[in-house]
């Protein structure tokens, strides 16, 4: 099995960067962005404002800043940015406890019950915006871009509008999203997309310097990096704070230029979210009992394996459906969050925060993997980079429009990046799912009768019963 990656820095590694600026005879004084507290970088921020939040799922998040605008209550009635709302009472989930947010602006609502009950109950504005379309908004918000185009959303509720953004106590729908203008290039239909700014940007670095140069730890960078540029007044959170010139330039993820305010963070727990790891008994026993019962759909799905592939795979079945790749081959796995060359689920001694894939996993990462920003994740995917994705669906039409991401009013998971993955003109796109529901109604359906994920973007369906070209 190929090595594992590892980035702990030596302490000869440590000193040589430190005395960088010296070794090349620069000597000069800087203004510090430092600021003595995260309480004292937080405190203006007014009631009102829009807040982007970096992070995915609980890695990366910006714990300490978040703490710091819980305890004052006065900063209410945000808008909050952010791919997701972490868990029930941790991260961006301590601000919907505190009720200090009034709009939520995130691709996925997940685990985070609070968030789906708020929402539904109407307590909560929610925004669903696809995962890649979300980091691009950032990407061009951050670069002075106000809009763009993307295949993305195009022929589902995204383009259509009318997808529900705020709830009565009643369950009537008070505010809806707007539908979206269609441009066509070279034949195909695009759809645009305004960007986004925020009025503040609160980030979590691994390391930064007083210079406000910023460099983020294996897969933390994820929505941090984007954000970073997007907002007006950027407040980075640093579990360490080292003196301008100690960093090495070619290491720098984010330049300093973009960031205003830095606050050093400590006492970390570094929660995680799910907490996986290879079993020494086996990969199926080690299985949760509702994937043993579908091990024939997830073997079958690891037959779609070529050697010298560029996959992504989905939550649940795709994702285990790596454990059975056949060892002669190699399979080069990306994540959504920021990660090429995924490996196997880690042991339980190699289990690391900063290292997870998009369903919030623990992984390692191979030997010539590499991590990056979500905004550089997707513009892979949309560009076509990838040979194939396999995603998990509740329904799929004869015309290979899938759906997977909501039942309205009942269950809201969002889009994620599912949107974005089925939306790449030239990636196979491979759905598993049991052939029926629970009740017997078969998935496969002549129209959909949930809103779409994509339209006409399936192009193999795998299920308990049968394989199925579209």
């Amino acid at each position: 099995m190929a090595a594992l990656v590892k980035t702990r820095l030596s302490v000869s590694v440590l000193r040589s960067r430190r005395s960088y600026a010296a070794s090349r005879g620069i000597l000069y004084r800087c203004y510090s962005k430092v600021y003595p507290s995260a309480a004292k970088a937080v405190e203006d921020i007014p009631a009102g404002s829009t807040v982007l939040f970096g992070g995915f799922g609980l890695c990366g998040v910006p714990e300490k800043l978040i703490d710091a605008v819980a305890q004052r209550p006065q900063i209410k009635n945000i808008t909050a940015v952010s791919n997701n709302a972490g868990v029930d009472g941790v991260a961006l989930g301590k601000l919907l406890n505190t009720r200090q947010v009034k709009r939520m602006v995130a691709s996925y609502v997940g685990e985070n019950k609070e968030f789906a009950r708020q929402y539904l109950s109407g307590e909560l504005e929610v925004e669903l915006v696809p995962q890649g379309t979300l980091a691009e908004k950032l990407r061009a918000g951050g670069a002075g871009i106000p809009a763009f185009y993307t295949a993305t959303g195009y022929g589902t509720a995204i383009q259509h509008g009318g997808t529900p953004i705020k709830y009565s106590p009643e369950g009537y729908v008070e505010i809806e999203a707007m539908p979206r203008e269609v441009g066509v290039f070279d034949g195909r239909a695009y759809l645009k997309e305004r960007s986004i700014t925020g009025d503040f940007a609160l980030v979590k670095a691994w390391r930064a310097d007083e210079l406000g140069n910023l460099v983020f730890r294996e897969s933390t960078n994820n929505f941090n990096g984007p954000m970073a540029t997007a907002g007006k007044v950027t407040i980075v959170e640093a579990e360490e704070i080292v003196p301008a010139g100690s960093l090495m330039p070619s290491e720098i993820h984010i330049p300093g230029i973009h960031v205003h305010r830095i606050v050093k963070g400590g006492g970390y727990e570094k929660k995680i979210e799910k907490r996986t790891v290879t079993k020494e008994d086996g990969i199926e026993s080690s299985l949760p009992a509702s994937m043993q019962k579908r091990i024939r759909i997830i073997k079958r799905a690891a037959r779609e394996f070529k050697d010298g592939m560029y996959a992504n795979l989905g939550i649940g079945m795709p994702m285990l459906a790596s454990n059975f790749i056949d060892p002669g081959i190699t399979v080069h796995l990306q994540s959504e969050n920021g990660i090429l060359g995924l490996g196997p689920f880690p042991t339980e001694d190699q289990v690391d925060p900063d290292l997870i894939n998009a369903g919030k996993e623990t992984v390692t990462v191979l030997s010539g993997g590499s991590f990056f920003s979500s905004d550089t994740s997707f513009a892979m995917i949309r560009n076509s980079r990838l040979d194939l994705t396999i995603l998990g669906g509740m329904e799929v039409s004869e015309a290979g429009d899938l759906a997977n991401w909501i039942i309205p009013g009942k269950m809201v998971k969002g889009m994620g990046g599912a949107m974005d993955l089925v939306s790449a003109a030239n990636t196979k796109v491979v759905v598993t799912m049991d052939h029926c529901s629970k009740d017997g109604t078969p998935k496969i359906l002549k129209q959909c009768t949930l809103p779409l994920t994509g339209l006409k973007c399936v192009n193999r369906i795998i299920t308990d019963k049968c394989v199925f070209d579209v």
